[in-house]
């Protein structure tokens, strides 16, 4: 029993260090940064967080961010429960091969598609927005949302739905105040998923835009200056980075629980 307690600790330690090390360099100037190497910062500031929350170009980098992350995680679960139901309850011509087509996209690079995207986008003048992000990110997303809730569905018993529509239920009644319900768990997994792939993808939300709608990993991209890396700033940036996924792991930790249960994830 102590040896699994210290093989926990070890493990732990290993995984949470570069979390502290980048908490560390945060909390110093560049300067202290490059001068000493130190386990306990001494000289505490705030400062690397303070121009993070005052300028503009950062900020906003977190704004654009949020904005085209969410958009994309609606999308994907509006799309993705009729498609998913409809996989699920019926059967029709090449419904396996369509399944299958829609996970083939998820397995694809992305750099396969970035070309297409840029030139679709750019002959409507969707480069720069938040929607060209979001829907460029449902290519690999949005199959991933099927999968998962597919299996969740697959996992509720047809006869709830006869039984309902026999107590008198239209289809719209049924599916959004009877069966959604029932998968909330699969529901709260897929956006869990949704959030975090769209969160950390660089290649297309780099691309597609240029200013206005620039993510806070591109802009972390550009803190190298004539006297090299900020170092202290960076940490800073990718704390506040981890933070939303850390928020929205909280807030769906158990239905996480259920999807591995269910062996769906």
């Amino acid at each position: 029993m102590k040896k699994r307690y210290i093989v926990l600790t070890v493990y732990l330690v290993v995984i949470m260090l570069p979390i502290y090390w980048m908490l560390n360099m945060s909390l110093r100037t560049n300067a202290d940064i490059m001068a000493n190497l130190v386990f306990f910062p001494t000289d505490i500031t705030f400062g690397n967080y303070m121009k993070i929350f005052t300028d503009p170009s950062w900020y906003s980098g977190y704004i654009n961010s949020i904005i085209y992350v969410v958009l994309n995680t609606v999308i994907c679960l509006v799309t993705a429960l009729p498609a998913a139901y409809a996989f699920s309850r019926y059967s029709f011509i090449g419904d396996k091969h369509v399944f299958f087509w829609l996970l083939t996209n998820r397995m694809a690079p992305a750099a396969v598609f970035l070309l297409p995207f840029f030139q679709l986008y750019s002959t409507f003048g969707l480069i720069d927005t938040h929607i060209a992000v979001a829907m460029a990110h449902c290519l690999f997303n949005l199959p991933l949302t099927v999968w998962i809730l597919e299996g969740f569905i697959s996992g509720v018993p047809i006869e709830i739905d006869e039984m309902a529509f026999i107590d008198g239920y239209n289809f719209p009644k049924f599916f959004f105040f009877v069966f959604v319900p029932l998968i909330r768990s699969g529901i709260g997994v897929a956006a869990f998923f949704c959030f975090m792939f769209s969160w950390v993808e660089l290649l297309f939300a780099r691309t597609l835009t240029t200013t206005a709608a620039k993510p806070i990993a591109a802009t972390m991209t550009r803190t190298v200056s004539a006297s090299g890396l900020d170092w202290g700033l960076l940490a800073a940036a990718g704390i506040l980075t981890i933070v939303p996924g850390a928020l929205v792991i909280w807030f769906v930790r158990n239905y996480l629980a259920k999807g591995f249960a269910l062996g769906r994830v």
